[in-house]
């Protein structure tokens, strides 16, 4: 690879240590799903179990974030080596 060719964000093998677009797409879909099933229990007077898929929904998503961000963190502490 020449030294003033550089691999961008927008270029389609870009991709940082696993983090890729695909995990955007899981977390809508998990978002959608949930709210479709929300829907259909608090159409069916189920608001309470609604109120808990809900939050097993926000648990969901909040696990594969905070897993992104601790390694948002350690790929910061790589490139500035700190300890």
């Amino acid at each position: 690879m020449p030294a003033n060719s550089r691999l961008r964000p927008s270029d389609p093998g870009f991709c940082v240590k696993g983090m890729d677009i695909s995990v955007i797409f899981k977390i809508a879909a998990v978002g959608i799903i949930i709210t479709v099933v929300c829907q259909v229990l608090k159409k069916s007077d189920r608001d309470d179990i609604a109120t808990l898929v809900s939050l097993v929904g926000l648990v969901i998503v909040l696990t594969v974030v905070i897993g992104m961000v601790g390694d948002l963190f350690e790929e910061i502490r790589r490139i500035f080596e700190l300890y």
